[in-house]
């Protein structure tokens, strides 16, 4: 494995990176780790997926029923031969 150094990270940046971890139980390398697997294997893992994309979006909003849109019927296609 290699090493990296994150060098010049603020103080604010180091105290939330702290509190994660000590909340998740790793140390602060565990932590940032996880952070940039997590980042870097988003999508890897399962394909893009539109309809759950919108589920999770509007999750918050509880469960509702969207009123049925009527259809006018199929159009009979056009040969222009006449």
């Amino acid at each position: 494995m290699h090493k990296i150094t994150i060098s010049n990270l603020d103080d604010d940046m180091r105290f939330r990176l702290q509190k994660r971890a000590e909340k998740h139980g790793r140390s602060l390398e565990e932590e940032a780790k996880e952070i940039l697997y997590m980042a870097l294997t988003e999508n890897r893992e399962e394909p893009l997926n539109i309809a759950t994309i919108i589920e999770q979006r509007f999750a918050d909003l509880g469960d509702f029923e969207l009123p049925e849109i009527l259809r006018e019927p199929i159009r009979t296609v056009s040969t222009f031969e006449e």
